[in-house]
């Protein structure tokens, strides 16, 4: 948490409190909590030659959001509410911040009036490029008017988020100034809709959600053992019955590219295929003994590596965004006791293709390296899983593939100090406690908002023991993670209730890792508040 949370600065504050009258008195100090609100009829603290007393105010507290604002310069005033006379405004070249303007309008039931000057009472909208770092922003609550400026669109769009949240808890926002960034640029949820479907209405609300908690990532984890769950024009063979069309995907991605969501997608491979393989079991693994693979391809064989191209070809078409998830986990080969001994198609073409000296991990890396060059072109930057990098082989995974960290419970586990070093960036998906899998299978438990918000930050990246401080540049940030590896152990109700207050607590501690200043108790009823909950 940044030292400025909450932080009284009297000179700003002593100018804010200056109204338009030559005869003002100063009143002592509220010890109330919440909106400073009008005086009432204290005692003045010193003499006035005023014949009638003006309102006077008590310095303002922090607007109370989620995640909480990182500083707050405080001031007296009445603050700002809505109000039938009030509306929102676009500042003069700030034309693109319409659709932020119409949906804030919309949420707190005010005007909205486009590109024209502010008057009295209004939220006025603006860009101001280099005045701050990616997803900042300024919000300035002063003489009954609110601005938001910032230097994206993104950072403009959380202000109003701030905005929002501080009408509901408080019915008002404070008087002063908030400057806000995140720590992480990364932040988010991730989606297993393979093993278990979810409608696209329910998909839109977590966006709408992780919208107003300042998440601006979801990872979509789409295929699997069990299903592959969007529509396929090149291999139409692989989709599931029950599947997203392209139609309902490019509906989502509008709705999350409005919300300043990115939408991470995964294909996974060469493991967890077996919704693929089921349509195409020529290609599926087999050891020596001739026994299947549960969901590995056979990466010794030309066909694999067609299939999978072609499909990364078709979906990094349709999804648009900057990122695309590689997998590379759990590779069922590389979990055999003597893997070359029980896969010995698999280690003829790793020495075939690297030399003598190479086993299958680099016939692996070398998979993953391929698929990265794959989406690489196509203006996408590659992820994979941490037990898809491998220690001491002869190939090396490409650098830039960021490493989405998630167990230390891998085949040749790493520890992440290890990949660190290497230089490589990190996102932090810790299944400690960010992994909530459905039916608890495999000693997972479901993760607690309490624990998160108390013991986790983004240094924490497996177990609970942080990696040193010096490598905090090369974490990028974290997502928390449902799972549905037994799907009818929750109906999608339940889950959206159950990841409810963990989500509240990642993104905390995604914005800022810092000792929060309220405690869970107060976290929870804030948050019930916000939601209309309490």
């Amino acid at each position: 948490m940044s030292p400025s949370r909450g932080a009284l600065v009297a000179g700003a504050a002593l100018t804010a409190a200056a109204a338009a009258t030559i005869a003002v008195v100063v009143w002592p100090e509220s010890s109330d909590s919440g909106l400073a609100g009008e005086s009432g009829s204290r005692t003045p603290s010193r003499a006035s030659a005023a014949p009638s007393p003006t309102r006077s105010y008590p310095l303002s507290t922090p607007p109370r959001t989620i995640p909480a604002v990182r500083e707050h310069i405080a001031a007296r005033g009445p603050g700002w509410r809505p109000g039938p006379a009030t509306g929102v405004v676009i500042a003069d070249g700030s034309g693109t911040l319409a659709d932020e303007g119409q949906l804030l309008a919309k949420e707190l039931k005010i005007h909205y009036r486009g590109d024209v000057p502010a008057r009295a009472g209004d939220v006025e909208l603006a860009l101001t490029p280099g005045t701050g770092t990616p997803e900042s922003y300024t919000l300035t609550t002063r003489d009954g008017r609110v601005t938001i400026s910032g230097p994206d669109q993104a950072g403009v769009f959380y202000g109003t988020r701030t905005l929002k949240q501080s009408v509901r808890a408080d019915g008002a926002m404070p008087e002063g100034e908030v400057r806000d960034r995140p720590d992480r640029p990364q932040r988010g949820l991730n989606l297993d809709i393979a093993r278990k479907y979810y409608t696209v209405a329910w998909i839109e609300d977590r966006l709408r959600e992780m919208a107003d908690l300042k998440l601006n990532q979801l990872g979509l984890h789409f295929s699997d053992d069990q299903a592959f769950r969007i529509q396929s024009d090149t291999h139409p063979e692989v989709v599931s019955p029950q599947h997203l069309t392209k139609a309902e995907v490019r509906q989502i991605l509008g709705l999350a590219d409005r919300l300043h969501i990115q939408v991470v997608p995964e294909l996974d491979s060469p493991g967890h295929l077996g919704a693929v393989l089921r349509a195409h079991p020529d290609l599926q693994l087999r050891n020596v003994s001739g026994v299947r693979s549960t969901g590995s391809l056979d990466i010794s064989d030309p066909g694999a590596a067609k299939l999978i191209d072609e499909l990364l070809g078709e979906f990094t078409e349709l999804f648009g965004g900057r990122y695309w998830h590689l997998g590379g986990d759990e590779y069922r080969a590389l979990m055999a006791k003597d893997p070359a001994a029980s896969y010995p198609q698999l280690q003829r073409a790793a020495q075939q293709k690297y030399g003598p000296q190479a086993g299958i991990k680099d016939l692996a890396t070398g998979w993953l390296n391929d698929r990265a060059a794959v989406v690489r072109p196509r203006g996408k930057q590659p992820k994979a899983w941490n037990d898809g990098f491998f220690r001491d082989g002869v190939v090396r995974a490409d650098k830039d593939i960021e490493v989405e960290y998630w167990t230390g419970k891998e085949y040749g586990a790493r520890l992440p100090e290890e990949y660190l070093r290497e230089g490589r960036r990190v996102v932090n998906l810790n299944d400690e406690f960010l992994y909530y899998v459905l039916g608890q299978p495999n000693n997972f438990v479901y993760p607690t908002g309490k624990r998160i918000y108390e013991q986790w930050t983004p240094l924490v990246l497996r177990g609970t023991q942080p990696v040193p401080a010096r490598y905090s540049g090369q974490i990028l940030g974290g997502r928390f993670a449902v799972w549905g590896d037994l799907p009818l152990a929750q109906t999608p109700a339940q889950v959206a209730q159950g990841i409810r207050m963990p989500l509240r607590a990642t993104a905390q501690k995604l914005w800022d890792p810092g000792k929060p200043a309220l405690s869970w108790d107060q976290f929870r009823a804030l948050a019930a508040r916000i939601d209309g909950m309490g």
